[in-house]
């Protein structure tokens, strides 16, 4: 199963201090996860054929083995504290939960 998590910064968030919070905290952190098979962050850079800015500045895609389990490893006290670090960059993120056709 993969989760998408489409998100923007929100207001006055320093996108280094984001950016550099998720390469040190963040990815390392919830790749260590049992549950995680690999979890990437993408900074969109557009839109294809376009001028347009995307929709969403950032991305995050979770490989998890288990939906189960993986609510066990993030309702732990350490991913709890990155889960709420996370509140403070983004701005009401959206979590999709997705499957491979």
């Amino acid at each position: 199963m993969r989760i998408i998590v489409l998100f923007n910064l929100k207001p006055g968030v320093d996108a280094a201090a984001y950016e550099n919070w998720a390469r040190t905290t963040d990815i390392p952190g919830v790749n260590a996860l049992g549950s995680v098979k690999d979890f990437q962050v993408h900074r969109a850079t557009g839109v294809l054929g376009s001028d347009a800015a995307s929709p969403y500045a950032y991305f995050e895609v979770i490989d998890i083995t288990d939906i189960e389990a993986f609510g066990v490893d993030a309702s732990s006290e350490a991913v709890q504290k990155v889960a709420a670090e996370f509140q403070q960059f983004a701005d009401n993120p959206q979590f999709i939960l997705t499957e491979t056709l």
